[in-house]
């Protein structure tokens, strides 16, 4: 991470911690912490060098409170490091999939007896009669330990397991709404698998690496969603958020606004549609307290980097990768042809308000999830959560997005365009000769 003065900032995202070092001509990996160090000239970074402050002999930034400077992490930099060795883990299994059973069964039973770790899973999965009566069950029965939604996990887990598609981690990343999300590993075992790079075929290999702490991960951002019976344009309250999420650990316990009816922290996207009414959304769109415009279609998509490939890609939105610090503003079927995708930095505050003279209400759906009517006056408030998704990286952050993007889109995928054949001088000569010859 770089501050403001371009130094070096060690930066601890849940339990876990990257860090980047600069040497002067060296570029190495130090395996037993679980860091890299870069020489000026890298090239495996997303990111530009930090750019010059200054401009000319007298020109310059103007310096601004720390509480105002987004910190972006090298991409390449973001490592694993335990700070003690792990004992827990949660493991999220794909419901409703018999052909989930075996692998669930055979990792849960290597992870207890080889590994000694302690296994939680949902409720609902000791409740599933196909896994009770399967005959691999009695060595790990009474050996899982369950939780309900509702419990405070982020102190009890040490990382996460899943095994299925997208809506696993989707799933995953639901539970941890008020605190930091352990890292996770995400077997594809689904139909898609975008999000789920690991091969299960070879799990016991991918999960010794993970202990050790010798992987790269994915940061990816959440937003924060606030779903308000109120609305007010002023921007006093973004600010009093951001000086508060400045402020140490124990000093940045808020209450909610009065005026909340629902809050969720989403990994892929909020969407605010027309919902059953036949007639036009009519949204008004607020960026940092100003109003940007009115959105008139079916809806709007305001999604992460990581939404990018989901629902907003077929609104026909740009892709952004992950570690790309930004939110998308996706129009769902305007009745504007100029109304065309945006990106705005992640920094921003945006308010969705359904008018008061609007024809109708409008509904909100967080991540396809918790859909409910907002009424005429109401707001979704959507910023950059501060707690984003630690996905494990099968290879690293740019191979992995760019392998999901022809495996599972096959993007850009098409025959090559063949080249012009040109005759060979030999070829010639023989048409030559056999003409030469008929003509005799």
């Amino acid at each position: 991470m770089w501050g403001q003065d371009g130094g070096q900032d060690k930066s601890r995202v849940n339990g876990w911690r990257c860090r980047t070092e600069i040497k002067r001509d060296t570029r190495t990996q130090d395996k037993g912490h679980g860091f890299f160090r870069f020489d000026r000239g890298r090239t495996r970074s997303i990111y530009a060098q930090p750019p010059s402050t200054s401009f000319g002999p007298k020109a310059c930034l103007k310096k601004v409170p720390q509480s105002q400077i987004m910190q972006v992490t090298d991409p390449s930099s973001q490592r694993l490091q335990w700070k003690t060795s792990p004992l827990t883990v949660l493991i999220i299994k794909k419901i409703m999939d018999v052909t989930v059973l075996p692998p669930f069964i055979e990792m849960a039973t290597w992870l207890i007896q080889e590994k000694n770790l302690v296994i939680y899973v949902q409720a609902n999965v000791l409740e599933d009669q196909d896994l009770l009566d399967h005959i691999g069950y009695d060595v790990i029965k009474g050996k899982l330990k369950t939780f309900k939604e509702c419990d405070e996990l982020s102190d009890k887990i040490d990382f996460i397991i899943c095994l299925g598609g997208d809506g696993t981690l989707l799933y995953a990343s639901s539970l941890f709404q008020e605190g930091s999300i352990p890292p996770v590993m995400a077997f594809n075992l689904g139909s898609l698998g975008f999000l789920t790079p690991f091969d299960f075929q070879e799990f016991k290999e991918s999960i010794e690496s993970l202990l050790q702490g010798q992987v790269a991960v994915t940061l990816r951002s959440r937003l924060k969603c606030l779903v308000l019976d109120s609305f007010e344009s002023n921007t006093n309250g973004l600010h009093q958020e951001r000086k508060l999420e400045a402020t140490k650990e124990k000093d940045k316990k808020k209450a909610d606004p009065n005026n909340m009816r629902f809050k969720c922290q989403v990994l892929n996207e909020a969407v605010i549609d027309r919902g059953p009414s036949p007639y036009l959304s009519n949204l008004d769109l607020y960026l940092d307290g100003r109003i940007v415009t009115t959105v008139q279609g079916d809806g709007l998509i305001i999604s992460t980097p990581t939404g990018s490939t989901a629902y907003a890609a077929a609104a026909g939105a740009t892709m952004l990768h992950p570690n790309v610090p930004a939110i998308l503003v996706t129009p769902i079927c305007p009745h504007t042809l100029s109304f065309r995708p945006i990106v705005v930095p992640a920094g921003v505050e945006l308010k969705v308000v359904v008018p008061e003279d609007a024809r109708h209400t409008a509904w909100v759906a967080l991540d396809g999830k918790n859909r409910q009517e907002l009424q005429k006056g109401w707001c979704v408030r959507i910023t950059t959560s501060v707690f984003p998704v630690a996905s494990v990286c099968r290879t690293d952050q740019v191979t992995d997005w760019f392998d999901s993007l022809v495996e599972c889109m096959h993007w850009n995928t098409r025959q090559r365009q063949k080249d012009f054949k040109k005759r060979s001088l030999k070829s010639n000569t023989s048409t030559s000769s056999v003409t030469s010859s008929e003509t005799e």
